[in-house]
C-alpha cells in the first residue's frame, strides 16, 4: 500500500486554473493505476480522472472534459491535477487515490485514498 498526500488546493475565482499535485511513498506507486476523485457539500464522492501506469492512457468525467488534464511522474512517485476554466460547480475536496479500476459501471479506488485537498471556486 501506498501512502497518499494531496496539496495545491485552495480559492480561485471562476476561470482560474488549479494545480493539485499528490504524492505517494512507497516503491509501488509505479505499478498502480492511479486516480481522482471529488466530493462536494452534501453530494457523494465522485469520479474525476484516471491514469495509466505509464501514464499514456487517461479518462475524465464528461464534466471536466477538455478542462482538466490528469499526469503523473513516477520518478517523483506524484500525480497531477491540472484543473483550468475552473466553475464555481467544481468546488469540492479532491482525493487521489490508488489501484483505480473500473468495473459495475463505474471507476473505484481498491488501494489507498489521500486525506483530501479542498478545492473552493467563487464565481
Amino acid at each position: 500500500q501506498v501512502q497518499l498526500v494531496e496539496s495545491g488546493g485552495g480559492l480561485v475565482q471562476a476561470g482560474g486554473s488549479l494545480r493539485l499535485s499528490c504524492a505517494a511513498s512507497g516503491r509501488t506507486f509505479s505499478s498502480y493505476v492511479m486516480g481522482w476523485f471529488r466530493q462536494a457539500p452534501g453530494k457523494e464522492r465522485e469520479f474525476v480522472a484516471t491514469i495509466s501506469v505509464s501514464g499514456g492512457l487517461t479518462n475524465y468525467a464528461d464534466s471536466v472534459k477538455g478542462r482538466f488534464t490528469i499526469s503523473r511522474d513516477n520518478a517523483k512517485n506524484t500525480v497531477y491535477l491540472q484543473m483550468n476554466s475552473l466553475k464555481p460547480e467544481d468546488t469540492a475536496v479532491y482525493y487521489c487515490a490508488a489501484d483505480v479500476k473500473y468495473y459495475s459501471g463505474s471507476y473505484r479506488a481498491l488501494g489507498s485514498w489521500g486525506q483530501g485537498t479542498q478545492v473552493t471556486v467563487s464565481s
